[in-house]
């Protein structure tokens, strides 16, 4: 009799060791034909790749996974909007004795789709409008246009072109035109950015994912009112940049606000250059460890680090492209790029920085809150240390003393909430304990909302 599939994920079937639990690998079993309900333009090629591996199942667990693993291919294609799985016993003179006909009953996206929505960034929330036509050609193309405008006067436009790949490495491949502009009060100044870029996205193994970008941006800097920095002012102007960048992510993380166990390496490289008055070597590295504790508590830590450098004396870098440290979801207990070179009480950022964060994660001692939505509450206590400015040595001794020296630290406690499944607000007393001549340290209560946090 047909019925609606609802398995269980790949790790609770893999993991189900009761008695009485049935052994569906004990059942022969193969699937002799696959049916696609409810396609209107999208194409056959671009499904038939996605559906293909159910003809590998031998035995009805593999068959249950692979229902799994392609349904959840089919919905990464981003071009439908129900997709349901029907198995049946397979019928007629070609049918095999444990032959399955597996049925996916979908429903297409409209052609031409609009809304608003809202988008957290970094201390920063903007409201989006935006314009999406999925499945352009029928292999799930899509164009998508949108505006946006940010809290904190920001507003931005692009749009992007993306081409998803049906293989092992699911590669995806997009194109975008885009303009920013943004203030940084804290530095003295606000930025235009128009450009387009070409980027691939793939993935090398299971849970390693890579992004190849080419970005062209011509960038207009201005002072702001407040800024009475020379050293802001004379960097000020139009600038032509050209880059490829290069980003490499293992993320064996349990998940992305509140993991409880597992690492995360992100490696990031910039080469400026190739066209333009901009030319540097930018190289970012992070690490993330979680450990899962008794009682329910998670000791987190992160260290994260990032070195700029010019190539030749034809080209250099500005403002824009330093490195700054600071803020309520980097180095707590200081402002925004509140650590690090200052100039009439501007941020002058550096060309290497690195920092570093300890957390101790818990439940709410008195939760109001049941079931799943208490689960995003965790209070934490935290320590955090960094350090931002020039050090060039040729003596590594010499160049870890100097990283080390000078260093900012800083704890708290505080409330973290997590907000979707990406972002998450922190409320936190924080206590300065190391703070250097012009600094902009932050005791007591400091409030943060970002998707980026160390």
């Amino acid at each position: 009799m047909m019925g609606t599939v609802q398995a269980k994920s790949i790790d609770e079937v893999q993991g189900d060791s009761s008695s009485t639990a049935l052994r569906l690998q004990a059942i022969g079993a193969r699937v002799d034909r696959i049916h696609i309900d409810g396609l209107g333009r999208t194409k056959d090629d671009i499904v038939i790749s996605s559906v293909s591996d159910l003809f590998v199942a031998h035995d009805f667990k593999q068959v249950i996974l692979k229902v799994h693993e392609v349904r959840s291919r089919l919905e990464a294609l981003g071009i439908f909007k129900n997709i349901g799985v029907f198995i049946d016993v397979s019928r007629g003179p070609d049918s095999s004795p444990d032959g399955l006909e597996v049925t996916f009953q979908v429903q297409e996206l409209k052609r031409l789709s609009g809304g608003v929505s809202t988008l957290i960034g970094n201390n920063e929330g903007s409201l989006v409008l935006g314009v999406t036509a999925p499945n352009v050609a029928g292999r799930a193309e899509k164009i998508q246009a949108e505006y946006a405008h940010g809290s904190s006067k920001s507003s931005g436009f692009n749009v992007k072109f993306s081409k998803p790949f049906v293989n092992a490495a699911n590669p995806l491949l997009s194109a975008a035109v885009f303009q920013q502009n943004a203030e940084f009060p804290w530095s003295g100044f606000s930025e235009t950015d128009r450009g387009s870029l070409i980027e691939l996205a793939f993935e090398s193994a299971p849970k390693v994912r890579h992004q190849l970008r080419w970005e062209g941006v011509w960038r207009e800097l201005r002072t702001l009112t407040s800024a009475r920095s020379f050293a802001v002012r004379e960097e000020m102007g139009h600038s032509l940049k050209s880059s490829l960048q290069h980003t490499l992510q293992v993320d064996h993380r349990d998940g992305t606000v509140f993991p409880s166990k597992g690492l995360m390496f992100r490696i990031q490289q910039e080469f400026a250059g190739l066209g333009g008055d901009i030319g540097f070597l930018k190289n970012e590295a992070e690490l993330q460890a979680n450990f899962k504790l008794p009682f329910e508590c998670v000791l987190q830590g992160t260290v994260t680090g990032g070195v700029i450098q010019c190539l030749n004396n034809d080209k250099a870098y500005n403002i824009s492209d330093r490195f700054f440290l600071g803020g309520p979801m980097t180095l707590r207990g200081f402002e925004m790029r509140g650590a690090g070179p200052h100039d009439e009480g501007c941020a002058l950022g550096s060309d290497t920085y690195w920092t570093g964060a300890l957390h101790l994660y818990t439940p709410l001692p008195f939760n109001p809150f049941q079931g799943e939505f208490a689960n995003r509450f965790r209070m934490h206590l935290f320590m955090n240390a960094g350090n931002i400015g020039v050090f060039h040595s040729g003596d590594y001794q010499q160049l870890i003393q100097n990283l080390w020296e000078k260093r900012r630290w800083s704890a708290g406690l505080g409330l973290v909430v997590q907000v979707g499944q990406i972002a998450r607000i922190e409320v936190n007393y924080c206590l300065p304990m190391t703070v250097h001549q012009g600094d902009r340290a932050c005791q007591g209560l400091q409030f943060g909302i970002g998707v980026s946090y160390i």
